[in-house]
């Protein structure tokens, strides 16, 4: 018996660790090693405009990639420490388990079994989502309840195949499903006839549609069926990477509150009054110490990446091809549900 209980017990901590479930013996692991090879290795989509999305010149762009270089600035104090990997929807969670990537910024949805379940843990919102539908204007609906008989195009290994299912379900609607492993599959089935609706996110529809050949021939129906919450990923078991992720994103919404800009931000950090600033610049205490950071992490991430309101608009704002509104990302005191906790 007692032979028994020992092997179980072996048994049960190798499972905790295969899940990365080992408590304070890996917390700082994951940031010591990211010192000792000098960058920061981002999963990222494999092309999505507004997200992440190669530029002309090779350079990974969109609100994801900015995330991570705004954690590289907030650890090296250089916002280029960063190796990107671009990678599909069925790829992401396994990449990050594994250790081939130190976070995950994919326009990846917060659940509670992807939260509990898989040894990973999302660290906070960057862009609150719901999944929505994208026509040909030729079809001639104008709500998402006209779609009965529908064939449907899906990106495999999202929420939105079981979100879809549910919805038509629940508003006795029949459709047909055809999955695709990239995003770009289904907008190419969509764009070519083979489906009638292409279905996802709402902002990866307008990525899409900004794509397409003749995107004003396309529209994005009405009708949110879901909540998307879209953040950073990373592993269970390492409480410091966490949190330096986590307060990445804090820092950026808090300078945007506060009205700190990559313009300003030097000039704060040296003649700032306000106490609230002062703490967050690094001017007034040591609150980088606690995340195992420079006391002027902030000022870096703000001054190479911008501020979340800057970082939005470059990438997804009114004056991009997507001209995506602010909406529920707009700050709490501007109308809309972002938030951060304050830096003291």
């Amino acid at each position: 018996m007692k032979m028994l209980k020992s092997t179980l017990a072996v048994v049960t901590v190798t499972a905790l660790a295969a899940f990365g479930v080992t408590g304070a013996a890996n917390a700082g692991a994951t940031l010591d090693a990211i010192q000792k090879k000098g960058f920061v290795q981002c999963g990222v989509s494999d092309g999505l405009p507004g997200f992440s999305v190669p530029d002309s010149t090779g350079k990974i762009t969109g609100i994801d990639a900015d995330v991570c270089r705004a954690v590289a600035a907030a650890v090296f104090g250089d916002a280029t420490k960063v190796k990107f990997s671009q990678l599909n929807a069925k790829e992401r969670f396994t990449a990050l388990q594994s250790g081939e990537i130190d976070i995950l910024s994919r326009n990846t949805t917060w659940t509670s079994s992807r939260d509990a379940g898989m040894g990973l843990v999302f660290t906070g919102v960057t862009y609150y989502d719901g999944i929505g539908f994208l026509v040909n204007n030729k079809l001639g609906v104008k709500s998402a309840k006209e779609l009965d008989g529908a064939t449907i195009c899906i990106q495999a290994g999202t929420t939105t195949e079981l979100n879809v299912s549910d919805y038509f379900r629940s508003n006795g609607l029949k459709y047909t499903p055809i999955t695709f492993d990239t995003s770009d599959e289904s907008a190419k089935s969509l764009e070519g006839g083979r489906c009638d609706v292409l279905t996802s996110d709402q902002s990866q529809l307008y990525a899409q549609r900004s794509k397409l050949a003749k995107p004003d021939d396309y529209i994005v129906l009405p009708e949110v069926i879901s909540k998307e919450p879209l953040g950073p990923v990373v592993r269970k078991g390492d409480e410091d990477w966490f949190s330096i992720v986590r307060w990445t994103l804090f820092a950026m919404l808090n300078a945007e509150e506060a009205k700190i800009t990559s313009k300003n931000v030097e000039a704060e950090a040296k003649s700032t009054k306000n106490p609230d600033v002062a703490r967050m610049l690094g001017a007034d205490g040591t609150y980088g110490k606690d995340l195992k950071l420079p006391k002027d992490w902030v000022v870096q991430i703000v001054k190479q990446v911008g501020n979340y309101g800057e970082v939005f608009e470059r990438n997804l704002g009114e004056g991009t091809p997507l001209k995506i509104k602010r909406g529920q990302n707009a700050l709490w005191n501007a109308g809309g549900i972002q938030y951060a906790p304050p830096i003291r």
